[in-house]
């Protein structure tokens, strides 16, 4: 089978980990007879330093017309500018926007082999295997007005938090038919306690749960949710949140498995029924561009790997092929090998590009 993917490393450490997931995608279309056309594009802060935009034109054509989207990272100092009137972080948000993924999807599921790189106790995290679902295109991050202002020498700002029935709803709709296909178990985190978009995510989700009687829901203020997800991580199996609980509470979880270079995600359209996605969607890692680390070929490659297999598994239906990618990576971690920022005192350091040579390897 043949499949279009966009390929986006953007800044940081992007730019070393992407080579490591093609070559783990080329492996897969060698034994599986798959055909992977490969299209580059500029987007986040080398997309502003050479086109003058972090998402130009022919880049998110390219994202459209593909069937599915690898990307890296984007920001880093040289763009620290908060004054700026463009940011490479707003190449990506757009790009969600434009093609309305609106549900990520970030698998938090514990590698046997590094169950002792958490800080956490062993027994606290062995059997963590959870998907946090995060709304991806509303909230904070989107509404308006969202602008800074001076008024008589002192100096404002504001961002909106604006949530519709349509765009909460859906999103829920996804995490029920979810946790159909798990354990059965929705914990819908809000603040339903002090904000009106609170309130009404736990009044839709109340209502919703109605059309889904083998699904248990429960409901949890998102602070409650930070602790327990530290002090009892095992209890959950979906967590559905809006975007910046999301974006939050899934850096918290990287945490669990010792290095947020181990945690991919997959961001999702779906059709109006909201139990079928459409075919394309992004896969990322949720890490940064790191540009402390950039240049030094030790970033974990894992996350953008486990990505690709994401993408095999919801984009294009090759559940086999994904599945061999998470046992290699799992061969490979039991074999002792470690990046840095999993490393320990019995763990074998190697680069970047060898443990993508490796999981490659063992496909």
């Amino acid at each position: 089978m043949k499949f279009k993917i966009a390929v986006l490393p953007g800044d940081g450490i992007g730019g070393e980990i992407i080579p490591e997931s093609v070559k783990v995608l080329n492996k897969i279309g060698s034994k599986f007879e798959h055909e992977f056309m490969l299209g580059y594009g500029d987007i986040g802060g080398n997309a502003i330093d050479s086109k003058g935009t972090p998402l130009p034109q022919d880049t998110l054509k390219m994202c459209e017309d593909s069937d599915g989207i690898l990307f890296g990272a984007v920001g880093g100092p040289k763009w620290d500018d908060m004054n700026a009137k463009v940011r490479p972080e707003d190449g990506i948000l757009t790009l969600r926007k434009s093609m309305e993924l609106f549900a990520n999807l970030r698998p938090v599921k514990i590698f046997p082999a590094l169950s002792s790189a958490s800080p956490l106790k062993e027994e606290l995290v062995k059997n963590v295997d959870m998907v946090i679902l995060r709304e991806l295109t509303g909230g904070l991050y989107f509404s308006q007005p969202k602008k800074r202002w001076v008024d008589d020498g002192e100096r404002y700002g504001i961002d909106t938090l604006q949530y519709s029935e349509f765009e909460i709803s859906r999103i829920l709709r996804v995490g029920f038919e979810l946790a159909k296909t798990r354990r059965s178990k929705l914990t819908s985190a809000d603040k339903a306690n002090v904000l009106q978009t609170g309130r009404l995510w736990r009044e839709l989700a109340i209502e919703i749960s109605k059309d889904y009687p083998e699904v248990e829901l429960d409901h949890i203020y998102v602070d409650n949710l930070a602790m327990q997800l530290i002090s009892q991580p095992e209890r959950f199996d979906v967590i559905v949140t809006e975007n910046t609980f999301g974006d939050i509470l899934s850096d918290e979880a990287g945490v669990l498995i010792g290095s947020l270079g181990m945690l991919p995600s997959a961001s999702l359209a779906y059709s109006k029924d909201e139990s079928k996605q459409n075919r394309v969607g992004l896969y990322e890692p949720i890490h940064g561009s790191a540009p402390d680390i950039a240049g030094k070929s030790i970033a974990n490659p894992i996350g953008i790997i486990l990505s690709a297999a994401l993408m095999l598994e919801y984009s294009f239906g090759l559940f086999k092929e994904a599945e061999a990618i998470n046992r290699a990576v799992n061969t490979v971690l039991e074999m002792g090998y470690r990046s840095a920022d999993i490393t320990s005192e019995k763990g074998k350091f190697i680069s970047t590009s060898e443990m993508g040579d490796l999981i490659a390897e063992n496909i």
